[in-house]
Parts: C-alpha cells; sequence; structure tokens
C-alpha cells in the first residue's frame, strides 16, 4: 500500500525589521534566540519522526520569517535532520540577508527550490513598505542564485501597494520576464489590523490605489505573464511549464502537511492544529503543551474545504476527482451554492470542471464565503 503524501513546513520567524504590512508571526531583533530555536526546532523534528515514517514526504518548505537571516550551518543541520532526498526543498530569502556563500550551502544541503522576497523593482515604493533591501541587492541576490546552480526560483511581486502607478507595475513585470523566474507570485497588499501600514493609512500619511487601479494592475499582470510563456495556475501564482510549486499545489489539492517551529501549522489526519506563537513558550515547554488543535473535520468539512481550494486553481474543480474522493457529485452536492454562484457570473461549470470566471477571480472572497 502506498503512503500518503506529507509536505513539511518549518518557520524561521526571525527578521532584520518587520515590513509596515506584516502581520506573520516573526520577531526582529532577536539574534540570542537562535541557537537555541533551532536546537528546539531540531528536537521538535525528532518528536515526530515516528509520525513522518508513516507517509512520502514529498515536499520541505523553509519559511518565515526570513530564514536567510540565521546562519546557513543552521538550516544544513536541520536539512541533513531530516534527510530527504529527491523532494522539492523550498527557502525562502531576502535580498540584503543572503550571500553567494550561503546559497551555496543551500545548494549543497539539498536546497533545491529558492523564493525571493522582491515585492517591487521601484527603490522607494520598498522604502515606503518597510523592506529592507534595494532592487540592486535583489539582481545581486538573483545573480549569485542562477551563479550557484539554482534552476528553480520563486519571485514575490505585490500590487495594490501605496502610491504604486501601473507604470510601477509594468516595469516590475518587464525586469522580471527579462530575468525569467521559473515562477512568479503576484499578491495584492492586504491591510492587516494593528499592523504598522494600518496605522499609516488611518492616518492619511499613505494613500492605497483605488479598487478600480488595482484590478487593472491585476489583469495587467495576468495577461502579460500569460503572453510572456508562463501558466496562470492559481489566483496569485504563475509559472513556466513544469515548474508549478509543488508544497502549495498539494495543499490546494487537500494532501497534507506537518508544520515545526513556532506557529506553524499541521494538517494529519483530518485534523488542523498549530504551535504557540509565543516565542518563549515554545522554548520552554514540551511539545504536546505548546499545540492547540483548531478542527476536527468531519466528511461535510472535507468536502466544502475541497471546494474552496480547488476553486483557488485556474483548473477548477475536477468532477470526476471529487468523485473519487468523496464519492458523491459535487453538482448534486452544492447545488444550491453553485447555482447562485453561476447566476452571479463568478463560476462557470460544464461537464468536467467547475471554474471562476475572470469576474470570479476578481471576487474570489465571495466565492469562498460560499463554501466556508
Amino acid at each position: 500500500m502506498l503512503k500518503p503524501e506529507l509536505g513539511i513546513y518549518i518557520h524561521i520567524p526571525f527578521c532584520v525589521r518587520k515590513c509596515l504590512y506584516c502581520d506573520f508571526v516573526s520577531f526582529p531583533n532577536c539574534e540570542k534566540y537562535y541557537k537555541k530555536y533551532i536546537d528546539k526546532l531540531i528536537e521538535e523534528i525528532k518528536h515526530e519522526k515516528e509520525l513522518i515514517a508513516k507517509y512520502n514526504v514529498t515536499t520541505i518548505y523553509i519559511g518565515g520569517g526570513t530564514p536567510s537571516i540565521i546562519n546557513a550551518e543552521d538550516i544544513k543541520r536541520i536539512m541533513d535532520e531530516l534527510n530527504f532526498k529527491k523532494v522539492e526543498a523550498t527557502i525562502e530569502v531576502n535580498p540584503g540577508t543572503v550571500t553567494k556563500e550561503k546559497l551555496e550551502i543551500y545548494k549543497n544541503c539539498g536546497i533545491n527550490r529558492l523564493s525571493i522576497g522582491l515585492q517591487t523593482t521601484n527603490d522607494k515604493l520598498l522604502k515606503t513598505i518597510g523592506r529592507i533591501h534595494t532592487y540592486q541587492d535583489f539582481k545581486n541576490t538573483y545573480k549569485f542564485a542562477r551563479e550557484v546552480g539554482f534552476n528553480n526560483i520563486n519571485v514575490d511581486l505585490m500590487i495594490g501597494l501605496p502610491n504604486q502607478k501601473i507604470e510601477d507595475v509594468k516595469s516590475s513585470l518587464n525586469e522580471l520576464i527579462n530575468l525569467k523566474p521559473e515562477h512568479i507570485s503576484v499578491y495584492s497588499l492586504i491591510v492587516e489590523p494593528e499592523t504598522q501600514m494600518e496605522k499609516l493609512i488611518e492616518e492619511n500619511k499613505l494613500e492605497l490605489p483605488s479598487e478600480e487601479a488595482e484590478r487593472t494592475q491585476y489583469h495587467y499582470v495576468k495577461n502579460t505573464l500569460e503572453l510572456a510563456g508562463y501558466e496562470h495556475y492559481e489566483i496569485s501564482n504563475f509559472s513556466l511549464p513544469q515548474k508549478k510549486s509543488k508544497h502549495n499545489w498539494n495543499c490546494w489539492e487537500q494532501k497534507e502537511y506537518i508544520g515545526f517551529g513556532v506557529a506553524a501549522h499541521s494538517y494529519i489526519d483530518k485534523k488542523r492544529y498549530s504551535n504557540t506563537s509565543n516565542l518563549e513558550e515554545y522554548l520552554s515547554n514540551n511539545f504536546e503543551k505548546i499545540k492547540t488543535l483548531h478542527e476536527v473535520q468531519d466528511i461535510a468539512d472535507q468536502e466544502k474545504e475541497y471546494m474552496m481550494l480547488g476553486l483557488r486553481k485556474l483548473e477548477g474543480v475536477h468532477i470526476v476527482k471529487f468523485k473519487e474522493k468523496f464519492g458523491q457529485n459535487p453538482l448534486f452536492l452544492f447545488r444550491t451554492e453553485l447555482e447562485k454562484l453561476v447566476k452571479q457570473g463568478l463560476i462557470e461549470v460544464n461537464l468536467d470542471n467547475i471554474i471562476l470566471t475572470s469576474k470570479g477571480l476578481d471576487l474570489a472572497n465571495l466565492v469562498w464565503e460560499e463554501f466556508v
């Protein structure tokens, strides 16, 4: 019997400085915790080895925070402890925190995919949103990564930034297309509660583009990247052929994953749980005490979630796959919700798939709300 697939997520919660829009669990200026944290994280991995052995691990994702802020040898320690070969292994890096030597250590310890946080090529905009790097820092990082031998690189872009014009988006895209990374993730700025960004907007010190301007930016990005040979396979993600993010794709396919580190989330055996977001609590308690159970899914929960996740993908929900997984026809099971969404022009339904329309892409949150 084949083992089910499993993704592994590693959270490195440290950074140089929090970006103005950031609401992730991250801690600036905490160098004194680095060694103790890595020791604890490796201890947590050892603690779950018996569980992991029941699965076929296919992806590893090291995120943050800024994973590239810590010593590269500590990343190697984590990879050596996991000891999985021939899997998609990604690490997030921020320009200004990574050197060619660090990248060489990443490559040699089994990491084969980079995700570089660029956000924009406009240095003024980078400063406006609190990023610590310049566009030249990004170009140096990208150049080093290619020289070291990375042939699977994602670059993050953001739209809807304060003072960002369509010309800024065009410039960023032109620069990136010339570099030809294998994958590009494009995110609209979301102003999260209690962030510095929210405070500055409330004080009228920053102004966001209009909703119409942001949609124009999004559709320009979509059309331009598709014309450049990138497949728009998920709402925020574009890739060259055969270069989708397997780790994220598996999450959208409702496959299981386990998270290690402070605030890391897991989905195992129909249970969703997470580690504490309190750094001191994570470091000083045993591993059972730091976990919080959020959900134990019944079959109805799984079906709704499968629909919600499936509609993030541009190919939508495969009706046959749904039937194989749950033994029911989603067209009948969710007939009320689907009928409403079709009438609103948010989705299209055919014999094979349930997919978002272009209007559905713009109003994706309305679609998800029908299934939560």
